[in-house]
């Protein structure tokens, strides 16, 4: 009986919605259309402060919204071998929204002619903070949360998507519940959304530190990427995830390895300013 105790919750999360009408808003919706808009306020900011032109952040912006939105329901759609889901409210994967942000505003930087250098180099704070509010939305609705934990620090999610319960833990993540555990018992894990806010919030805070580089435009996104990429790859090993496709990593995991790795390379590549990579102000002194 002691390890069924430990399994038990000492905090419940409540799901947060509001309906107005025929309208429901979730945590979720909200905090995803403040990461948008925290990210254009920031990268408009920086451009400013770096004497470019911060109007082209809004094209951009929705851009993202659109290839983000896309690409994370066509990711999740691909991992789960089932093309309905495109058509759930569920299912908005991480990876799969950056990647399909990045393809579509790099798509529109081509055709507007715009350097995407400079402009996802002054993206790169927005970038982590619109992730760290995003997963804020992760923990409002109950998803994204991990694996059951023995602490009085864990949290039980009896209105997650889904529920914590022995039964979800078991059939959809594979994993391993003690034996004794009713299914519908509802089990306390970790709370990997707040530990994704914190990290996207020191993220954020590195990146903003280092705007003002001294290195070629570009330099910043790289960093990201090896951020991202870090953050990513830690916060799988707490993760519910049944995407263990690589041995003991995530789908994910290898993901963040290729993003890390790329974003060092980046960086190596954009580390002096030459006459091909030109630095990050409009008017160098």
């Amino acid at each position: 009986m002691s390890d069924l105790r430990s399994l038990l919750h000492p905090f419940v999360h409540h799901a947060f919605s509001y309906d107005l009408g025929t309208f429901q808003f979730t945590g979720f919706g909200i905090a995803v259309l403040l990461a948008f808009v925290i990210a254009q306020i920031t990268s408009s900011e920086i451009l400013e402060e770096r004497g470019q032109d911060p109007s082209v952040t809004s094209d951009c912006v929705f851009a993202a919204v659109i290839g983000g939105l896309l690409g994370a329901k066509i990711y999740y759609a691909i991992l789960t071998g089932d093309i309905s889901n495109l058509f759930h409210r569920a299912g908005f994967v991480f990876w799969g929204g950056l990647v399909g942000g990045i393809v579509a505003t790099a798509g529109l930087m081509r055709v507007r002619h715009w350097k995407f250098t400079r402009i996802s180099d002054a993206a790169a704070p927005g970038l982590a903070a619109a992730y760290a509010i995003g997963r804020t939305g992760c923990w409002a609705v109950g998803d994204d949360y991990g694996r059951p934990w023995h602490s009085h620090f864990a949290v039980a999610f009896p209105e997650g998507a889904p529920p914590s319960t022995a039964a979800n833990l078991a059939d959809l993540f594979h994993v391993r519940i003690p034996i004794g555990i009713p299914p519908t018992e509802v089990l306390s894990v970790y709370p990997t959304q707040l530990y994704e806010v914190a990290l996207g919030s020191l993220m954020f805070l590195i990146l903003w530190r280092f705007r003002n580089h001294k290195h070629a435009e570009g330099w910043l996104f790289g960093l990201y990427c090896v951020l991202a990429g870090i953050e990513r790859f830690v916060i799988e090993f707490f993760r519910a995830k049944d995407d263990r496709f690589f041995g003991a990593f995530t789908t994910a995991q290898v993901i963040a390895i290729a993003f890390a790795v790329g974003g060092a390379v980046w960086m190596y590549a954009r580390r002096n300013v030459t006459a091909r990579t030109p630095g990050i102000l409009a008017s160098p002194a």
